[in-house]
């Protein structure tokens, strides 16, 4: 055996002290704010690949930033996808609703009608636009800020507010946290407060489609604060070897939580780039475009339907909202940010668009705003009927210990038996009117 080499001369004196680096967001609360390092390269100067190019095709476009509207309120370039004005408008109205929807829905949570909600303002573009370039079929593998995702697909609002109040109408009878839905006709798993759970199983579904021979696809949403979780990884990694027909959307909306996007990874390069080292194809687009989020999706889409593989697609964009109802931003960052983000507002950007085409205006504009927050508060008072968070109207009892065992086992069976006499015991002339 050899001898090891004698270090014991050496004290460490003349040697470099190491520094741990923590990364460090550029602005904090009463911090003025200045975006002009961040590269915004104009609109249509992205090149687009062929769907079934060789994934180290797209590695520009991993570092570059796809868009489409400019500055002129004009579609531009190569990967505008030409969608007609009837389409644009109805993705606007998607846009109004969601807006009202989530407005209402926050609103609530501080009347104390619910314990919980998530905005996605700034954000709609990522869910609406990419689920209205997908088949109504495929699968998706949602995060918890893509209620635009289920408006998009025709889900009815007072499902998702029955769910949200975890009311008698609930369909997942409460055993979920509001916002967290789910729906097999609308093709939409389950959503989970685990992060990044999902993206295995995204990858895992389209496996399965791919070797029954099926048409379908899958697409996955989560933050880019959960692409620090190994299931994204491990997604990456599986998707890469089995040519999974999947889409990985990263939403990188500078923040997760209290914890800017450095922690993550995003001081080093960008969140697409991710899909260099994995073998997949990558783009980073302007999530705050509409119509590069659908121009995107779509490539993404018609790829993987041709065979050709999987794709990871950061959108860049920005949360102009808390994180949650839990959650004051005031108190981690500058109140300057939202107004500074050289993205703008999906929702105006694409209102601007279509009034440049000739096809939208002002009072139209504010007319359907107002619709959609009319049908968002009429829904709202239905769903209420079915009852409000501590007021009582939930499912009945018995629903605790029922759909998950097709047989009750034992042990169940001992709990059910014990919580039924201590429901006797406290209330013996039956439960109080509420």
């Amino acid at each position: 055996m050899a001898d090891r080499p004698d270090n014991s001369a050496f004290d460490g004196s003349n040697k470099p002290q190491l520094a741990l680096h923590v990364p460090e967001p550029k602005y904090r609360p009463g911090d003025t704010v200045d975006f002009t390092d961040l590269n915004v390269p104009p609109a249509g100067e992205q090149a687009r690949p062929d769907e079934t190019c060789d994934p180290k095709e797209t590695a520009p476009l991993c570092h570059d930033l796809v868009r489409v509207l400019g500055d002129d309120d004009k579609a531009h370039g190569p990967w505008d996808p030409k969608l007609s004005p009837d389409v644009l408008r109805t993705m606007l109205g998607h846009f109004a609703t969601v807006r009202a929807f989530d407005e209402r829905m926050f609103r609530g949570q501080r009347q104390g009608k619910t314990s919980f909600y998530m905005k996605c303002t700034g954000e709609e573009a990522t869910s609406v636009s990419a689920a209205m370039a997908l088949a109504s079929d495929d699968m998706v593998f949602p995060s918890y800020r893509q209620q635009g995702v289920l408006i998009a697909r025709g889900y009815p609002l007072i499902e998702m507010i029955n769910q949200i109040y975890s009311n008698k109408g609930d369909k997942l009878k409460g055993r979920q946290l509001p916002i967290m839905y789910s729906s097999r006709e609308h093709s939409f798993f389950s959503i989970s407060g685990n992060l990044a759970t999902q993206t295995p199983q995204a990858v895992g579904w389209a496996m399965a489609s791919a070797i029954k021979g099926d048409s379908r696809i899958a697409a996955t949403w989560l933050g880019e604060g959960s692409t620090a979780e190994g299931d994204f990884h491990s997604a990456c990694t599986f998707a890469a070897v089995y040519n999974a027909p999947v889409i990985l959307n990263v939403i990188n909306n500078q923040w997760a939580i209290s914890s800017f996007s450095g922690f993550a990874g995003a001081e080093r390069t960008t969140f697409a780039a991710r899909a260099l080292g994995y073998g997949l194809a990558g783009l980073r687009v302007d999530g705050n475009d509409p119509l590069a989020v659908y121009a995107s999706q779509k490539w993404a889409a018609d790829r993987a339907r041709a065979n050709a593989g999987p794709t990871l697609i950061e959108y860049f964009t920005y949360r102009a909202e808390g994180h949650s109802t839990s959650d004051d931003p005031s108190g981690y960052r500058s109140a300057q940010e939202r107004e500074e983000w050289p993205l703008g507002d999906p929702v105006m950007r694409l209102k601007r668009h279509l009034i440049a085409l000739g096809e939208w205006d002002e009072d139209r504009q504010a007319e359907m705003d107002e619709n959609a927050a009319t049908h968002v508060k009429q829904t709202t008072k239905e769903a209420e009927k079915n009852g409000i968070l501590g007021h009582g109207l939930h499912h009945p009892f018995r629903t605790m210990f029922e759909d998950v065992f097709e047989e009750l086992p034992w042990h169940l069976k001992e709990q059910a038996e014990q919580a039924v006499h201590e429901r006797e015991v406290k209330f013996p002339e039956g439960l109080p009117n509420r």
